[in-house]
């Protein structure tokens, strides 16, 4: 599960993507920020140093300054977002790629039945993160495809 940090870094992410695609884009502040994603300011300015810390956006300091992208949204990699926000993102740590370590209680890694089982589950959690950029994110449709269409439409 995502954290609730995480979730907001993706809808200003979402915001900034939006406004750079726009026919005059200029870099918005942290109150039009948190206007157009629904997130609160006080927690999104944590949040926007965090994702500028990871080479995502820029701030502009000024009378017409603020946030912008400065990678396109196809080169913003979900998954390199979410270990940098929220760390690892393996169910166990003996599988994570940043953060392994053997389990305290496992006798035999290439034996546990426990790691084979989430191993091949996140196998198959990477295949499909790992190829998620924030340009997928701003195309609809692309959750009707693994959840179907919404109720109610």
């Amino acid at each position: 599960m995502i954290t609730q940090k995480m979730k907001y870094a993706l809808k200003a992410l979402l915001v900034l993507a939006d406004e750079a695609r726009s026919e005059r884009p200029e870099p918005l502040t942290i109150e039009e920020i948190a206007r157009r994603a629904a997130t609160p300011k006080r927690f999104l300015e944590h949040i926007l140093l965090d994702v500028r810390n990871a080479g995502v956006i820029a701030s502009t300091r000024g009378r017409s300054g603020g946030y912008s992208l400065v990678k396109a949204p196809g080169e913003i990699s979900i998954s390199d977002l979410l270990r940098k926000i929220d760390g690892p993102i393996a169910p166990l740590t003996c599988l994570s790629r940043s953060a392994y370590q053997r389990c305290e209680d496992c006798t035999d890694e290439a034996t546990c039945r426990i790691r084979k089982v989430f191993a091949e589950v996140f196998w198959s959690y990477l295949v499909i993160i790992d190829s998620l950029t924030l340009e997928d994110m701003l195309h609809t449709g692309t959750a009707e495809k693994v959840l179907g269409p919404a109720e109610g439409a």
